[in-house]
């Protein structure tokens, strides 16, 4: 886990997770950071919340980045 990167997420950036959702993707879209983490499968759409704990637990790369505008 490298906590400096996962402080650079931002919402909209795509990103990898260390399991695959039961759709079979591995690729979900960041929606809000805070107290929790909200994200978006990228196959399937559905949302999931993670306690932001799990979620450091849980991340594996930045798969894409968010242009900045």
């Amino acid at each position: 886990m490298n906590l400096e990167e996962i402080s650079k997420l931002k919402p909209g950036d795509i990103i990898k997770l260390k399991k695959e959702h039961p759709c079979g993707t591995n690729r979900w879209e960041l929606i809000r950071i805070g107290m929790d983490v909200k994200i978006k499968c990228i196959e399937c759409q559905n949302y999931i919340s993670l306690s932001r704990k799990n979620f450091n637990k849980s991340y594996k790369k930045t798969l894409e980045r968010r242009p900045d505008n």
